[in-house]
């Protein structure tokens, strides 16, 4: 149990149950494929582009691509409040798998949707109601997720737990990335622009049904079921709850966002375009590297979680954002230099601080709200600070660099760490907190 019902911590608080484990690897493994579908459309949104719009300015057609990328997460907030809702009222494991199952079903559409040469401005539209159904979904994915992954942990083993959100996170990048790379290794442009992207969208569509299966197969959480049993699920709705009784917290969830979900977004999704069409590395080559800086990622994350869980999450949020502050600027200027070695560096430079994030996020959410509002007061204003900065990122880059200005870019990041090193700095250290 991740607290006895008195609210007191257990003795020791380290150890995992194997039912613990089993939730957790369950859980990680759904998250991952569910984000397989989100990262898969950044990752080859260059190569589709052309696609969807009518032809003419390849620019244009790509701007108009990561525009409908950026509305996808205006959806967000709202799939945040319905399915957050939803997983608090319901359960995690109702809430979960229902956001699979969306996701799952708009990648299929996408995969199988006529081009604009074929049904004309039919298609775009079809790609961006899909689009929205997918940001519903990851709205409502995050905070669910992470309330099934922290509720399922050891009290002090929470941060460990609660990482494992973010690698599922970033596998489902990794293997969006990896796919881009085997793809456009092996098949010539005109196969990728033609068919090739198809492909791996059908992919993700066919592991969304894996993920179906191993969510259908996992217990309730304990600190869930305790909440319905003692009635505190069907008192006030969650959302009026987070706004009457948690607004501290729920604003607090939105400082906390704002830096790690734009450098996240910045070098784990956008990066590979931008150092190909900014910086003219050969797109196979930049995704290439942002695979082996994913992996390296993924292998950290725990790590840095156990250091949370250790030290604390102030401290290890802070090393992020003050990193992040002081490196911007070398990292974009050794950047400019080109080559396949130094995008890897700055691509590893940038998640070995994006760690310090990642791996507290959700724990740290979490521990914020009690369970009967705990997905909605995490999924709702993360979702709303990842559709302004998040969702946003990839289009004002791309804007910025067609505009002359990509020598501020740094300045971008650098601002949003900056913000992140006043919220991490004055808010309450949260580790040891009881959950309930």
């Amino acid at each position: 149990m991740t607290d006895t019902p008195s609210g007191t911590t257990s003795e020791a608080g380290t150890r995992l149950t194997p039912k613990q484990r089993k939730a957790i690897v369950a859980g990680a493994i759904g998250n991952t494929v569910e984000w397989v579908d989100w990262a898969v459309y950044a990752t080859l949104a260059p190569i589709f582009a052309s696609q969807f719009f009518a032809p003419g300015d390849e620019t244009v057609a790509l701007l108009s691509t990561l525009a409908v990328f950026a509305v996808g997460f205006v959806m967000r907030p709202i799939g945040g409040a319905v399915l957050g809702a939803y997983a608090d009222r319901h359960g995690r494991k109702k809430g979960l798998t229902l956001t699979i199952g969306l996701m799952a079903a708009a990648a299929f559409v996408i995969a199988i949707t006529p081009t604009y040469a074929a049904i004309g401005v039919a298609a775009p539209v079809i790609l961006l109601l899909a689009r929205l159904v997918q940001g519903f979904s990851a709205g409502g994915e995050f905070g669910s997720s992470s309330s099934f992954l922290v509720e399922s942990a050891a009290p002090k083993r929470r941060a460990f737990a609660g990482s494992w959100q973010q690698v599922s996170v970033g596998a489902g990048a990794l293997i969006a990335s990896l796919m881009g790379f085997v793809l456009t290794s092996t098949l010539s442009d005109a196969a990728m622009q033609s068919w090739g992207w198809r492909v791996a969208f059908g992919v993700g569509g066919l592991l969304g049904l894996v993920g179906l299966w191993l969510r259908v197969s996992v217990e309730e959480t304990e600190s869930f079921q305790r909440a319905s049993g003692e009635g505190r699920t069907r008192g006030k709705h969650p959302i009026i709850g987070i706004f009457t009784e948690h607004p501290v917290a729920a604003l607090r969830v939105v400082g906390i966002t704002i830096a790690g979900t734009l450098t996240y977004y910045v070098w784990i999704s956008y990066m590979p375009g931008y150092a190909s069409t900014t910086i003219g590395i050969p797109l196979e080559q930049a995704l290439l590297a942002n695979t082996i800086a994913i992996a390296y990622f993924l292998c950290l994350l725990p790590f840095v979680a156990l250091l949370s869980d250790r030290y604390g999450r102030k401290p290890t949020l802070l090393a992020f954002a003050i990193g992040f502050v002081v490196l911007a600027w070398p990292l974009f200027q050794l950047l400019s230099l080109g080559g396949f070695g130094t995008l890897l560096l700055v691509e590893l430079i940038g998640v070995t601080l994006i760690a310090g994030y990642s791996a507290n996020c959700a724990v740290v959410m979490a521990e914020q709200f009690p369970a009967e509002v705990r997905s909605t007061g995490i999924g709702l204003p993360y979702a709303l600070a990842v559709a302004v900065f998040g969702g946003t990122a990839p289009y004002i880059l791309t804007w910025m660099s067609s505009n002359g200005l990509s020598g501020f870019v740094w300045l971008y990041v650098a601002v949003a760490a900056l913000i992140g090193v006043v919220v991490y700095a004055t808010m309450p250290e949260t580790k040891g907190k009881v959950l309930e």
